[in-house]
C-alpha cells in the first residue's frame, strides 16, 4: 500500500484527505511543520507527500533535493488560496489537490504518485495463461526466496510483486518499490542504503535508504538491467550479506528484507554482454516468472477494456456504455504493443470520445503500429480495414522525412513522443523502446543546444 506523509492539521480538509487515502488502502502518517516531516522522511521514507500551502514547500523541497530524497510532494489548499498554490507549484510541488479534496482525485493522485494501478483492474485474469502466471505467483509467495520477474512493459510486473507482498508472510511489513531506471547512479545509490551526516554537500543527517524503509517487509528493484555494474557488486553483497552500507557509513548495518525484481530485458543476455553481473543474476533468479504480453493472453482484453471503461466513465461522471461489435473486434484483432498500459490510456480516450449509446468504432483511437505483425487499426472514417498492412514508409509520409538527417528525424521522433506523454519520461522511453537513461541524455544534449523539452509538472524543478 502507498505511504502517505501529510503535513499540517487534521482537524479540517487535510484531515478528510488523510481518511480518504487510507480509504484506498494507504498508510498515513502525519507531521505537524516541514521540519518534522523532513525528519520522518529521512528515517522512514514516504511514497507521496501531501503538504497544505501555508507551509513553507519551497524549503522542504529544496532540502529534500539537497539530501537526495526522491518523492513526490503534492500542494494542497482551498481555491481562493490560488496565489499560495502558484508559489508552491513554481518552487517544486509537483501538482496541486483542491481542498475539501474528491475521492476521486485522491485516488487518481496516489496511483499516480505511488506508480501503483489498481489490484482489481490489473489482476484481471481470465486467459489461461496469465491464470497459470498468478497460480504460481501465489505458489511462491509464501517463500522467502528473491524472485525475478520478466515481461515487456506495461505488462504489470510491479502488480505481480505486490500481490507476492500481499500474500506472503512478511504482508504486515512495508513493501518499497525503487525505479532502478529513473535516478542517475549517484542518486540511486543514496536511494538505496542510504547516508550519514555528512557523506556528500547537502547531507545535514542521517537518512535511511529503501533497504532500511524496507524492513521486515519487501523492497522491489525494479529495471533492475539498468543498474550500473558498480552499483550491482553493491547490491550483491547487500543480498549476500544481509548487511548494507551507508554512503559515508563507518559499520555496516543488518537488514531483513525480502528482494523482488523486475525487468523488460534479457538478463542473460546482458551478462553475455558484460553489462549485467552474473553472480547477481543468479542470486536474483532463484524464482523466475514471466509475464505474457497483452497480445499472448488475448482472453484478457475485452475483459481488462470493460473494467477501464468503466473505471473511467466513474471518474468523468459519464455513463457506463458497451462497446459496439466493430469496437470488440478491433480490440481483440490488435497486439498491443504497449500491453495493459497501452490499453488504458486507449480505454480512457475512447470513454471521453464516444457519443452515443456506445463506445464505437470512432472513438477507439489505436494508431500506433503493430510491431509484432506489421497491422494497424484505424477509425472507420479513415475507410481503411482493421487487418491492413502498414507499409514502412507511408506514401502520404515519406515526403516529410526526404532530405533530412537521420539525427533531426529521431529529434523530432523524441521530443514528440515526450510531448505526446505529457512530460512522463518513464512512459515517453517505453514508447520508444529506449532505456531512461539513454532518453535522459538525448534531453539533456537537445537541452544544451536550446531547444524547450516538455517537461512533467515539477519535473524539471528536480533536475532530472
Amino acid at each position: 500500500m502507498p505511504r502517505v506523509l501529510i503535513i499540517g492539521s487534521l482537524e479540517g480538509e487535510l484531515g478528510q484527505a488523510a481518511r480518504l487515502a487510507q480509504a484506498r488502502g494507504a498508510s498515513v502518517v502525519q507531521a505537524a511543520g516541514v521540519t518534522t516531516a523532513l525528519s520522518r522522511l529521512r528515517q522512514e521514507g514516504a511514497d507521496v507527500v501531501l503538504c497544505e500551502v501555508v507551509h513553507d514547500i519551497g524549503w522542504l523541497f529544496r532540502a529534500m533535493h539537497a539530501e537526495r530524497i526522491q518523492c513526490p510532494l503534492i500542494a494542497c489548499g482551498l481555491e481562493a488560496e490560488a496565489p499560495a498554490v502558484l508559489r508552491a507549484l513554481r518552487e517544486g510541488a509537483r501538482d496541486f489537490l483542491p481542498l475539501p479534496p474528491d475521492a476521486d482525485l485522491i485516488a487518481a493522485m496516489l496511483q499516480a504518485a505511488a506508480g501503483e494501478a489498481d489490484a482489481e483492474h490489473a489482476m484481471v485474469a481470465q486467459d489461461p495463461a496469465m491464470i497459470a502466471v498468478l497460480g504460481r505467483v501465489d505458489q511462491v509467495a509464501r517463500a522467502e526466496a528473491s524472485v525475478l520477474i520478466s515481461g515487456e512493459s506495461g505488462t504489470g510486473k510491479e502488480l505481480v510483486a505486490r500481490r507476492i507482498h500481499a500474500k506472503s508472510r512478511r504482508a504486515a511489513g512495508p513493501f518499497v518499490a525503487l525505479n532502478c531506471a529513473a535516478l542517475p547512479e549517484s542518486l540511486l545509490e543514496s536511494e538505496l542504503f542510504g547516508h550519514e551526516k555528512g557523506a556528500f554537500s547537502g547531507a545535514v543527517a542521517q537518512r535511511k535508504g529503501k533497504f532500511e524503509q524496507a524492513a521486515h517487509g519487501t523492497l522491489l528493484l525494479d529495471e533492475i538491467g539498468e543498474m550500473d555494474l558498480r552499483l550491482q557488486a553493491k547490491l550483491l553483497r547487500a543480498i549476500q550479506e544481509r548487511e548494507i552500507d551507508r554512503l559515508g557509513g563507518k559499520h555496516p548495518v543488518r537488514v531483513d528484507v525480502r528482494i523482488l525484481a523486475a525487468t523488460n530485458r534479457d538478463l542473460m543476455a546482458e551478462v553475455r554482454a558484460g553489462r549485467f553481473r552474473e553472480d547477481l543474476y543468479f542470486r536474483l533468479d532463484v524464482v523466475r516468472l514471466r509475464l505474457p504480453p497483452l497480445r499472448e493472453r488475448r482472453g484478457d482484453i475485452l475483459p481488462l477494456a470493460q473494467v477501464f471503461a468503466a473505471r473511467f466513465a466513474g471518474v468523468n461522471g459519464l455513463p457506463l456504455r458497451p462497446f459496439s461489435a466493430q469496437a470488440a473486434s478491433a480490440l481483440q484483432v490488435y497486439n498491443w504493443p504497449g500491453n495493459v498500459r497501452e490499453m488504458e490510456n486507449a480505454m480512457h480516450r475512447a470513454v471521453l470520445m464516444a457519443d452515443g449509446p456506445e463506445i464505437g468504432l470512432d472513438a477507439i483511437d489505436l494508431a500506433s503500429p503493430d510491431l509484432a505483425r506489421g497491422q494497424t487499426v484505424r477509425p472507420s472514417s479513415e475507410n481503411r480495414p482493421a487487418t491492413q498492412k502498414a507499409t514502412p514508409f507511408a506514401s502520404d509520409g515519406i515526403a516529410a522525412l526526404v532530405g533530412r538527417s537521420m539525427e533531426e528525424v529521431e529529434r523530432d521522433l523524441i521530443l514528440g513522443t515526450l510531448a505526446h506523454c505529457l512530460g512522463n519520461r518513464t512512459r515517453a522511453a517505453e514508447v520508444l523502446g529506449i532505456s531512461i537513461r539513454a532518453l535522459r541524455n538525448k534531453l539533456q544534449d537537445y537541452r544544451a543546444i536550446g531547444l524547450p523539452v516538455t517537461a512533467a509538472p515539477g519535473y524539471a524543478a528536480m533536475g532530472q
